[in-house]
């Protein structure tokens, strides 16, 4: 009796694809469709330029809804509170000269950025020395529950570099690139 289980078992697994699956195998895409989405990115990081890949982040986020989800019903609120706030005072526009277009873009499309008041002036900005894009808030750790509370899904980034295949290759000479 054992012996007929483990056959149909192993028959099974066989007829479903996964006993001839491997690891030359292609991965697969899953285009299945989003439903509208609400999120809420909490910005904290170490250094001013830390906030060009997050924006990238929430555009390649925008990029999805548009090509696979309901962009008109979708929302994303960004909450800055760490070094990245320099980034967004119109008083360092000079050091950092692309990240006003990328918020103008942003929020044409519907994208809300907050900043800490608290962050502000613990970094000596006044409220008004930011971008007329931004929101300044009372606090950052106040700001991110209501929107939780509101539906809305937490996001943190890390701010890690970026590794391309190339990058990894150089550090593993057994990997072929094509």
């Amino acid at each position: 009796m054992k012996v007929a289980l483990s056959i149909v078992a192993a028959a099974a697994i066989f007829v479903s694809g996964y006993a001839v699956a491997g690891p030359e195998d292609p991965s697969t895409f899953d285009a299945t469709k989003y439903s509208a989405q609400k999120a809420v990115y909490d910005f904290n990081f170490e250094t001013p330029d830390d906030i060009r890949g997050a924006l990238g982040t929430v555009r390649n986020h925008l990029k999805a809804i548009r090509e696979f989800g309901d962009p008109q019903n979708s929302r994303i609120v960004i909450v800055a509170h760490g070094n990245d706030v320099h980034a967004l005072s119109r008083l360092n526009r000079a050091a950092f000269p692309d990240v006003y277009d990328t918020l103008k873009e942003l929020s044409a499309v519907g994208v809300k950025i907050t900043l800490c008041r608290n962050a502000a002036l613990a970094r000596g900005y006044k409220v008004d020395d930011f971008y007329d894009l931004v929101t300044v808030v009372p606090s950052a750790v106040a700001e991110i529950p209501k929107w939780e509370n509101e539906g809305y899904a937490y996001i943190y980034l890390n701010g890690y570099p970026r590794l391309t295949r190339d990058d990894v290759a150089s550090k593993h000479p057994k990997l072929r690139v094509n």
